[in-house]
């Protein structure tokens, strides 16, 4: 069950970290901006509970960032608290780890010179246009061989992305994100993964659209985020003893 609830601080019965920032109308589809856009402190807050309270053992990010240094913290949590139990009862792989694809090469070494992170690996790679069931999208060339139980999705923008299809390209302020990536790894995926999507509501509906097993969709319109969870009867044993474990 999808459940994103937390308890906001208040100040004069305003829900300030609820507040979106207010961003120039031109500002996310400029190719020549290269500044990061400001954290979104109720996002972030989110994101650390949902991979706290889900007890989430590994994720896979697309896009470094903010959330990459919230998910180490909340994956160091969870290894303290549950990493006896995981070892011990659960199938679960080099737990507690994150994995997060960046296009940007540069943005990766920033990332890692203003933080040292502990359970976190970065993944370089180009992204191209290409087509899923024929329809344009784009794609990561290369992704890290995981099985996540969580997936962040906030990249890549639109202006990375090399390549065209018969002229088409997302290469355009008119344009907009199109990945394709969670499509092409969906029938890996085991019942009871949560996949956020940032945003990129054409994205998500696209992903929403395509997607062929018993996905559970919301959208939330105050946090501008669409929500996926899994939700098929357990593979086995090990699949049924996790999902129990991080719905408990």
């Amino acid at each position: 069950m999808i459940n994103t609830s937390i308890p906001w601080k208040r100040t004069g019965g305003v829900d300030v970290l609820s507040n979106k920032i207010n961003k120039d109308m031109w500002s996310s589809v400029n190719p020549d901006n290269k500044v990061p856009f400001p954290a979104e402190l109720d996002d972030l807050i989110r994101l650390h509970y949902l991979i706290t309270s889900r007890k989430v053992t590994k994720i896979l990010e697309f896009g470094v960032g903010k959330s990459t240094i919230v998910f180490d913290h909340a994956l160091s949590q969870n290894k303290n608290a549950f990493g006896n139990y995981v070892e011990t009862y659960l199938r679960r792989s080099n737990p507690f780890e994150c994995h997060s694809v960046e296009n940007s090469k540069e943005w990766i070494e920033t990332i890692k010179r203003s933080h040292k992170t502990k359970n976190v690996f970065f993944h370089y790679s180009s992204c191209q246009i290409g087509t899923f069931n024929d329809r344009i999208c784009t794609f990561y060339e290369t992704l890290p061989n995981i099985c996540p139980d969580f997936i962040y999705l906030d990249a890549p923008d639109q202006f990375s992305v090399s390549g065209d299809i018969r002229g088409i390209s997302t290469r355009d302020p008119d344009r907009l994100p199109m990945s394709a990536d969670i499509l092409a790894l969906e029938h890996f995926l085991l019942p009871g993964t949560l996949i956020v999507v940032d945003g990129r509501t054409a994205n998500a509906r696209f992903l929403k659209t395509n997607f062929q097993r018993d996905w559970t969709y919301k959208y939330f319109n105050d946090y501008d985020q669409h929500f996926f969870e899994l939700n098929e009867d357990p593979l086995g044993p090990y699949n049924a003893k996790q999902i129990e474990f991080s719905t408990t």
